[in-house]
């Protein structure tokens, strides 16, 4: 008979989130994770099988949160101007950082990092990237000023607010001073036709 797991998979799972937010995937070692985890060697290896693994578990996990949630915020019909979704959502990512949040997105650091060699990696990132600017495209959908887009022209607007997604999130851990990633905001207003928000 097997013997019950000495651990909650939920708990652990947000606590490996943690080390991989503040260490990246390469950076952070076995004994970082046993010691954030709380976990033995023989624990963390029998539940998730190697780092990897772990890491491709916690990007599941993290995309279904951070990344659905994004875009809920994108796709909220209580919101029927597109636009305003998508400057609340950029508005959001400098509130938090102005309220003290330096992580900037997991998705978006690995997306950076040299896992991305790794096909598995890389296929998971792409696929929370892929979310994201499906997100825009329903956004853009929705706005007044963006409806009347082709398709070819929505998509490209939409990977362009991917890029500067990824890019706030990822200055949002520099520590730079809170005045360029206000203009930043400001800048993705200006792209969207909106430099008065």
């Amino acid at each position: 008979m097997a013997r019950p797991r000495e651990f909650e998979e939920a708990d652990a799972i947000a606590k490996a989130t943690q080390v991989f937010w503040t260490h990246g995937y390469q950076d952070a070692s076995l004994p970082d994770l046993l010691e954030g985890m709380g976990l033995t060697r023989g624990s963390l290896y029998k539940a998730f099988k190697d780092k990897k693994n772990l890491f491709l578990v916690v990007l599941d996990h993290y995309e279904r949160a951070a990344v659905d949630n994004a875009v809920r915020i994108l796709s909220n019909p209580d919101e029927p101007d597109g636009a305003a979704r998508i400057l609340t959502l950029f508005g959001g990512i400098y509130r938090a950082v102005s309220e003290g949040e330096q992580r900037g997105c997991l998705l978006c650091t690995a997306a950076s990092g040299s896992e991305m060699a790794d096909p598995e990696i890389a296929a998971a990132v792409h696929q929370g990237l892929a979310k994201m600017q499906a997100g825009f495209e329903v956004a853009l959908a929705a706005s007044p000023q963006h409806a009347d887009l082709s398709d070819s022209a929505r998509l490209q607007l939409a990977n362009v607010l991917v890029t500067q997604y990824v890019g706030l999130r990822m200055l949002a851990r520099s520590r730079l001073p809170l005045g360029i990633l206000e203009n930043a905001v400001r800048g993705i207003a200006g792209i969207l036709g909106r430099p008065e928000a």
